[in-house]
């Protein structure tokens, strides 16, 4: 049952994360609360080691919080098993990675289609949507190169019409634009702005850089395992 407000799209509420380098205890986050609306663009912001990544990973299902809720369109990850939350993420989040983590073995087109393999789509179904999303990052010209012969910001569209192949409810996107420079960045930014202003896509961005955090709505910071609306001094 969802007990969220109907706008909170991820609700985040008491999570603590710890983890273990022998004997010693590592406490990343600490009590942390976060809402997100749906529809919204966030920027995650923090020092190197603040655990902004570790809370994306929370939220996109890929880990577990030590203690506390996670909930996403009213479904409370942390209390789904390893194979429903693989078949959740599956359906609900997309990933943009900094370094792409594209099958270099495989075109532009064979890696968009990858999260789709996971689906019950036929064949041509999945044509269609990865067709669809390489349109919609400006890449259907490219749909049968190779990595190899891309551009690094063509690689990163290429990574975000992976993302958004499957019309995720949230699409998560650590450092989009990090390992860019700043006309390739700026175009990537361009894109996830258009896909959250004009399809309504729910956006949560970690990135260190003050330019790119200045496209999203919001902006919140995280230190020492917690989050502020307040620059981190």
């Amino acid at each position: 049952m969802n007990t969220q407000g109907n706008d909170t799209l991820v609700s985040v509420d008491g999570v603590e994360k710890i983890f273990h380098r022998g004997a010693e205890e590592i406490h990343v986050l600490s009590n942390l609360q976060l809402r997100v609306p749906s529809g919204e663009f966030l920027a995650l912001m923090g020092p190197s080691g603040s655990g902004k990544s570790t809370l994306l990973n929370l939220i996109g299902g890929l880990d577990r919080p030590t203690r506390g809720t996670v909930s996403v369109a009213g479904e409370r990850l942390d209390q789904l098993s390893d194979h429903r939350l693989a078949a959740w993420r599956a359906r609900h989040v997309g990933f943009v990675f900094q370094l792409y983590n594209l099958m270099p073995m495989l075109t532009a087109e064979r890696n968009v289609e990858l999260p789709l393999l996971l689906t019950h789509l036929s064949k041509a179904e999945r044509s269609q949507h990865v067709k669809a999303a390489l349109a919609m990052v400006g890449l259907s010209h490219r749909e049968r190169h190779y990595p190899r012969t891309l551009s690094g910001g063509e690689q990163q569209r290429v990574g975000i019409a992976r993302g958004i192949v499957t019309d995720p409810t949230l699409l998560l996107c650590d450092e989009p634009t990090g390992d860019l420079d700043r006309k390739a960045g700026d175009e990537i930014l361009n894109l996830l702005q258009g896909l959250n202003r004009e399809h309504g896509k729910t956006i949560i961005m970690v990135t260190h850089d003050p330019h790119a955090s200045a496209r999203a709505a919001r902006t919140v910071h995280l230190d020492k395992g917690q989050l502020s609306n307040e620059p981190v001094k």
